[in-house]
């Protein structure tokens, strides 16, 4: 089980006092306010250091970060193409049907009869719903809206889905 979640990418500093630019991976952007605290890491490592965030802005698409123990423009440069990285059981918790993409990577995809579908590979955000792109035996991908009608079961902890694909979404012919 994935222990961290990267909710933030460094893309710059901002000012002389070592504020860092950067842009939100999450759906609510707001979730920083409530941030005490981060880890700042290239990877998701077991040694990563913990930074106290001291302010938070936003402007446009971007979330601007102060850290107390970044204190100039010399020590956010280094920063620059990291992750702002939290614990998951620190994370805001989800409404009811939704899922961390990084939960859903890698579940076992089933069609409502039983077949096997292949595997969860990635999750595309396109803005009026999700598409999930699940991979089959033969390296074949099938792409699968994100929507009620379609997502029938969603089992995290049996890392399985079941799904009732629409007429004419896989081409059955070879």
């Amino acid at each position: 089980m994935i222990k961290f979640l990267q909710i933030g990418k460094i893309v710059n500093t901002h000012g002389v006092r070592g504020e860092l630019k950067v842009i939100p991976l999450t759906d609510d952007p707001k979730r920083f306010d409530k941030l005490k605290w981060a880890y700042i890491s290239q990877d998701l490592s077991e040694d990563m250091e913990k930074y106290n965030v001291e302010k938070v802005k936003y402007h446009k698409n971007f979330v601007y970060l102060k850290f107390k123990e970044i204190t100039s423009l010399n020590d956010g440069e280094k920063f620059k193409n990291s992750y702002i990285i939290i614990d998951k059981k620190d994370a805001i918790p989800l409404p009811e049907g939704s899922f961390f993409i990084c939960d859903l990577v890698g579940i076992d995809v089933f069609e409502e009869s039983g077949q096997a579908l292949g595997k969860l590979k990635e999750v595309l955000k396109t803005g009026s719903n999700d598409v999930y792109i699940v991979k089959d035996q033969n390296g074949n991908e099938i792409l699968i809206p994100a929507l009620k009608t379609v997502v029938k079961d969603v089992s995290v902890e049996n890392k399985k889905m079941v799904v009732n694909l629409p007429e004419g979404l896989v081409d059955d012919e070879v």
